[in-house]
């Protein structure tokens, strides 16, 4: 692949990314979010509370596009 890459070089322009980088992953930013606020301090008894608490964060990120658009625009990413 290394070689193939360097015969390409005229049209061709490789970056190295990391294996993994949460900050350019606007999904990492909705789960912080949703764990900061409604997963913060929780005690449930059940899977189902948590499940209930989680879906509740999501629907509340989700209903807030602004929210949404900030997390992408953390990443410094565009579309």
């Amino acid at each position: 692949m290394t070689a193939w890459i360097a015969a390409q070089r005229r049209w061709l322009r490789a970056e190295r990314l990391p294996g993994y980088a949460h900050d350019l992953n606007p999904v990492e930013l909705v789960w912080g979010n949703v764990k900061a606020v409604e997963l913060a301090n929780l005690c449930a008894d059940t899977i189902g509370q948590a499940r209930d608490a989680a879906e509740a964060g999501l629907k509340r990120v989700s209903a807030s596009p602004g929210l949404c658009f900030a997390f992408l625009a953390h990443t410094g990413l565009s579309l």
